[in-house]
């Protein structure tokens, strides 16, 4: 009898603490198999941004043409929700502005760590630019080229550089990305960043000019892999473009 009492002294001191504060509904991400296809029948080339500054420059793929590892759900939504949604912002930011005329490169170089709208939304267009770049279907492999000659001396052989890519990506806590980037002295180096800053800031400790890249938050991956980060990692390594990673590395010596 004096459990029931108490029991019910404690569900009624919870229901009137509860009366002030209000539940909001909160949509979950549904996990989906990492083996089930998701159908979409949308053309990546039909995003557009809205009139300004920056474009959306398109993918060389189908939102389908990177499963099994990537699933066409997730690519959709982050190409043409989470992309788009940075370049629109980032349009914003510099409309009527001196920045208007300068080319993504310049505003980062030179961009003000301060400026948290501009900083997240300059580095969220440029840093999904190069991600969907050097991605593509049937890729992976080893590294080819230039790209493989300065793997191999830097990090010793390619397993060697997947072994510390991942180790840097599994280690990001929270959003960021993983990067490989070639430093000033030409030497290849990986570093991580938060949020979606990126090598080319100013402010950064460690700066460097991209060669490949890996978003690691969480929309990225978790309709398909869910918290399972390391696993989606081991996937990226099999839809690297190289010949893309090599026309980067080329880009920048010219």
């Amino acid at each position: 009898m004096k459990k029931v009492f108490i029991a019910s002294i404690i569900i009624a001191a919870f229901i009137s603490c509860n009366k002030k504060s209000t539940l909001e509904e909160v949509d979950v991400p549904q996990a989906t198999s990492t083996t089930t296809t998701s159908e979409t029948t949308s053309n990546p080339n039909d995003v557009k941004a809205n009139e300004g500054a920056f474009k959306m420059l398109g993918l060389n793929y189908g939102y389908a043409d990177l499963e099994p590892y990537m699933d066409a759900k997730t690519v959709e939504t982050h190409y043409a929700k989470h992309h788009v949604g940075y370049t629109n912002n980032l349009n914003e930011a510099v409309k009527g502005t001196e920045l208007e005329s300068k080319s993504i490169e310049e505003i980062l170089i030179g961009i003000d760590g301060k400026d948290s709208f501009l900083r997240n939304n300059a580095g969220g267009y440029y840093n999904h630019n190069i991600f969907w770049e050097i991605l593509g279907p049937k890729k992976g492999g080893k590294p080819t080229g230039k790209a493989a000659e300065l793997i191999t001396r830097d990090f010793g052989s390619y397993d060697a550089f997947k072994e510390q890519f991942k180790k840097a990506g599994t280690g990001v806590f929270g959003s960021g990305w993983a990067w490989l980037i070639m430093t000033d002295n030409g030497a290849l180096k990986i570093i991580t960043t938060a949020n979606q800053d990126n090598p080319l800031m100013g402010f950064q400790e460690i700066k460097g000019y991209p060669i490949l890249n890996l978003d690691v938050w969480e929309h990225a991956y978790y309709l398909k892999y869910t918290n399972k980060r390391a696993e989606y990692i081991d996937n990226y390594f099999k839809l690297i473009d190289w010949d893309k990673v090599n026309y980067r590395i080329d880009l920048h010596r010219k």
